[in-house]
């Protein structure tokens, strides 16, 4: 057990949630780093199919680079600030930095092993062979020259690199060889170094080559390159090559706060994205010292921001790894299942005016929500139609049915989220669309994200309207739908489509709402104090020595003032369980502090998105299904909803769900102090791995 100091005990006895800032509290990127981590323990793991465990890898590069083009690019510039804002932070940004690279430079060795000593073997058991280009046979050498002359040879445009003179511009995440070299003429003179781009946004990464019976042999992007680089320096000898890649930030800083056109400050911004400053420099860490200090000091590379990494970069190419047809190397498809009645209904407004419907993607079709806006565009009694974007698919039904809808004399109005990270240009490619099909398109206000996921349906039934709203944890989004766990309430309850109508109200007219919300939680307004009225009910029935119990299953736990309310729930007796995916700042297990809180996470093949709040309620329970994590921009700064499920069985099943995921003995993680991520496995003979159990839930229930 951990024992708190005697000023930790001194603040909790003043009050947690005014001394929240001295509190157990881990830093949200080192907990983040911490998380994918067990992204890569999935790829580890044997019993994890084996292309899936490479994907796993793709998985955990994507995300480290997205990482360090926000967070660590973020950190960095803070380095920066004066000293009187610095002061202000309760971190010190080099300090934490350093602390990052050292996590980082850990994990990546731990994942070069990964798939060198234990995928690698695995997939010659299965014939299939990464092959070095020193160990090409003839047939495959030529195949190689081949492929080099005549489709790599327009790309890869070779440079020398000469001192004092302009540098050549290194792409954001494009791969790229490092080359020593001499003169044939003059063996003995200086060194010369070159660079070579490998081609990889051009072509294949992985190049299936010439092979036996019953042998899959492939050769990276990379290696054909490194084969045939003495064709590109006809005067030199070549020493040797490596890979290196830059990643740049990727921050809009965008000072939305001040009047001014967002839309154009984000198309202006976006233009500059891909030319950011550098924020990490990676490079293979069998480079030798001479030629990493000239690459530094031509490209103007702070030694802080170098990161080692293994012969291959940009691994999250490992996403389009060949399959050779073999599909028993991946998980067995779980295909989505109907929903007993809105999976294409007629009329699926019959039957969520019957009764309240949930549905949980991926396990149950997405298809039940396409259907309703597909038969809202065509039904004559509709007459409105209202939704909020924040990510929508490349090509998507949802919003087609809007413009189609607009043609069926309609009035279609859409809420386009421009703040959606990495997004941007999609989300303000989809609103022009829909302007020009008749959409009334609002775009993001200054100083507010809008993150809830929401849509309106106004139609006429015997002669009066009625509404039909739809409440989801996760986005309109057909594609990530079918990896992403989310839960989507149909509802035509008036104590809940009233007041989705007043949260478009506000979105359109940018004015606070004429009465406040008594159902609704919704970010800006009364989120963040009816959760705290919430939990400070079970700290009085704690107190008075009854059962007193929150389940919270979110995203991310890194709001301090929240934080210090669940410590102070946990000193009164009361009992939390989190189910956290990623960030988690809290720190559970410590002695007269968070003794009573318990953290599990979840990571499997689907992505845990669902975000579900559970009250005891004095045996009653109060269950809420939200699109905000329990993060301070979530909570302060977005426009967040998060809804009550008042549906008797509906909150049974949510419960059941939940119960699956606590029970959890395969899949699930412990999250402690020490940082282990260690698998929580039962002493009992029955696995329970929830996200199966889940779907042979509503197996069960379809049939």
């Amino acid at each position: 057990m951990i024992v708190l100091n005697p000023a930790q005990k001194a603040n909790i006895c003043h009050g947690l949630t005014k001394h929240y800032m001295s509190l157990p509290y881990t830093h949200r990127d080192i907990s983040w780093l911490s998380f994918n981590y067990r992204v890569l323990q999935e790829a580890r793991d044997p019993a994890v199919p084996l292309l899936e465990r490479l994907k796993f890898l793709a998985i955990y590069s994507s995300n480290l680079d997205e990482f360090f083009r926000i967070r660590v690019a973020g950190i960095r510039n803070l380095k920066k600030v004066g000293k009187k804002t610095r002061a202000r932070l309760d971190f010190d940004p080099g300090e934490l930095l350093k602390e990052i690279h050292r996590i980082v430079n850990r994990q990546q060795e731990e994942f070069s092993q990964i798939f060198q000593e234990e995928i690698v073997p695995e997939m010659r058991k299965q014939h299939i062979h990464i092959v070095r280009r020193l160990d090409l046979n003839e047939e495959q050498r030529q195949f190689v020259e081949n492929y080099f002359h005549e489709k790599l040879l327009p790309f890869v445009m070779p440079v020398l690199l000469v001192k004092h003179r302009i540098r050549p511009f290194l792409a954001n995440a494009n791969l790229y060889l490092a080359v020593h070299l001499r003169p044939k003429k003059r063996p003995l003179s200086e060194s010369e170094y070159a660079l070579v781009k490998i081609p990889s946004d051009q072509l294949p990464r992985f190049v299936p080559l010439p092979s036996s019976a019953n042998r899959f042999d492939l050769i990276l992007l990379d290696d054909i390159v490194r084969h045939s680089v003495s064709w590109l320096f006809p005067g030199y000898d070549i020493k040797d090559t490596y890979s290196i890649k830059l990643t740049r930030d990727a921050e809009l800083y965008i000072d939305d706060e001040y009047s001014g056109n967002l839309v154009q400050k984000i198309k202006t911004s976006l233009q500059k994205r891909q030319v950011g400053p550098p924020s990490r420099f990676v490079y293979d860490r069998e480079m030798p010292e001479h030629l990493l200090s000239y690459l530094r000091d031509t490209f103007d590379i702070r030694k802080n921001d170098m990161l080692p990494e293994g012969r291959y970069h940009n691994n999250f190419d490992f996403f389009k790894f060949p399959d050779f047809g073999m599909s028993h190397l991946r998980n067995k498809p779980l295909p989505p299942l109907h929903h007993p009645l809105l999976h294409a209904a007629a009329d699926p407004f019959a039957v969520i005016s019957e009764k309240d419907q949930l549905l949980h993607v991926p396990y149950q079709s997405y298809e039940s929500v396409v259907n309703f806006f597909e038969k809202a565009a065509e039904d004559p009694n509709v007459t409105h139609i209202k939704v909020i974007q924040y990510r929508v698919a490349r090509h998507s039904r949802i919003m087609h049915a809007l413009m189609h809808a607009v043609q069926e004399g309609k009035q279609v109005s859409a809420f386009v989220e421009i703040k959606a990270r990495f997004d941007e240009a999609a989300n303000l490619e989809w609103g022009e669309k829909l302007e020009k099909a008749g959409v009334r398109v609002h775009y993001s206000f200054p100083g507010v994200k809008v993150h809830s996921k929401l849509a309106l349906v106004r139609r006429i039934e015997n002669g009066e309207p009625k509404l039909y709203s739809y409440l989801a944890t996760g986005n309109f989004h057909e594609e990530t739908a079918k990896i992403y766990s989310d839960f989507s309430l149909f509802t035509s309850d008036p104590r809940l489509t009233t007041e989705v109508s007043q949260v478009f109200s506000f979105l359109e007219n940018i004015k606070p709402p004429s009465q406040d919300f008594q159902h609704l939680l919704v970010g800006k307004f009364n989120l963040r104090p009816a959760i705290y009225q919430l939990i400070d009910h079970e700290i009085a029935a704690a107190k008075r020595k009854k059962k007193a119990c929150m389940i919270l299953k979110i995203n991310s736990l890194e709001d301090k003032e929240m934080i210090a309310k669940l410590y102070e729930a946990s000193q009164a007796g009361v009992e939390v369980k989190l189910i956290v995916r990623g960030i988690c700042c809290l720190i559970p297990g410590i002695k007269g502090l968070s003794d009573n809180i318990e953290v599990i996470s979840i990571v499997d093949r689907f992505l845990e998105h669902a975000r579900v709040f559970i009250f005891y309620n004095g045996g009653d329970e109060r269950i809420y299904l939200s699109s905000a994590d329990w993060m301070e921009r979530n909570l302060s700064f977005r426009i967040e909803t998060t809804f009550p499920v008042y549906a008797p069985d509906l909150k049974k099943e949510i419960r059941n769900l939940i119960d699956l995921q606590l029970n959890d003995n395969v899949k699930a993680r412990i999250i402690d102090r020490n940082d282990r991520n260690e698998y929580r496995r039962s002493q009992s003979d029955i696995p329970v791995r929830a996200q199966l159990e889940t779907y042979f839930y509503f197996k069960r229930k379809s049939e």
